[in-house]
């Protein structure tokens, strides 16, 4: 089990190295760029599926901070595989209730999976464009409560997070 659980490891860290090196395509005008993109993060998506099959929801108790955020980012990007996304919502769902995983990154995989059902988010984590300059969300189930919320899981205020990405 341990050799298998540092494998684990080891492949969550360079599943995340290559989605940060091929994230910059995510958007290109190239199309033959937007489908390695596409093929990676389905790829990733796939072994996620299997390996929340094999241990649940790969905690840092089990491999590690660095390899669990990978895992959250690797459903993160998971976004034409609604079934994954949803399955590692529930899952880290379960073990942010059980204390060993973070509510912020929940709230995050949250609005994600909620923007690919085509519903509002909660916590405005997803940029829809940007007008005039700066960023604007994704419809939210409540904008007026949208500060309050992020709060509530360690989110910095929306202002503040968009900052960030200002295109100045």
């Amino acid at each position: 089990m341990a050799h298998d659980v540092a494998a684990l490891t080891a492949e969550l860290t360079d599943m995340a190295a290559a989605d940060h090196q091929l994230a910059v395509r995510a958007n290109s005008d190239d199309p033959a760029e937007q489908l390695a993109w596409r093929r990676l993060t389905a790829r990733h998506g796939d072994r996620l599926g299997e390996i929340m099959d094999e241990y649940g929801w790969p905690t840092a108790e089990l491999v590690g901070e660095e390899a669990a955020r990978a895992a959250w980012l690797i459903a993160q990007h998971a976004d034409r595989q609604l079934d994954v996304q949803r399955r590692a919502l529930q899952l880290m769902q379960q073990a942010v209730s059980a204390g060993s995983a973070r509510p912020r990154e929940l709230a995050f995989l949250r609005d994600r999976t909620l923007v690919n059902e085509g519903r509002k988010q909660v916590y405005g984590t997803q940029i829809a464009g940007v007008k005039d300059g700066a960023p604007v969300p994704w419809p939210c189930e409540e904008p007026e409560r949208m500060d309050e919320l992020r709060a509530e899981v360690g989110i910095e205020p929306f202002d503040e997070y968009v900052a960030q990405f200002s295109m100045a």
